[in-house]
């Protein structure tokens, strides 16, 4: 199954659908099959769970950014930072590696016990 993102105003993503690859044997061909089924001009991107095809598969809310060709989910926190190669938000400081569970708080920009 091939699936597309449905791009918005502002490069959001809307929505995700799913096609048969048996229709959509190229990214265009699944997009003028969506638009034919809605009977629309809408603006379709594909993207893969692999990641295979704009680094990360697309979710609604993500944005589309046309310059990296990549889905990017929405940022988790301020003190975040977009890693260019993955396209994916990472913390200033590195989730410890010692088997317990930590969350973010954004206050002291540190993982927390949790």
């Amino acid at each position: 199954m091939a699936h597309f993102a449905k791009i918005g105003t502002g490069n959001i993503v809307e929505k995700v659908e799913v096609v048969s690859n048996d229709i959509a044997t190229t990214e265009q061909a699944g997009v003028d099959f969506l638009n034919n089924l809605y009977k629309s001009r809408d603006v379709w991107k594909q993207t893969s769970y692999n990641g295979n095809i704009r680094k990360n598969f697309a979710g609604k809310g993500y944005t589309y950014d046309q310059t990296r060709d990549a889905f990017i989910p929405p940022k988790p926190f301020n003190s975040w930072v977009l890693n260019e190669t993955t396209c994916l938000w990472e913390a200033p400081v590195v989730y410890p590696n010692d088997g317990q569970d930590y969350i973010w708080n954004e206050t002291i920009q540190n993982w927390e016990l949790v």
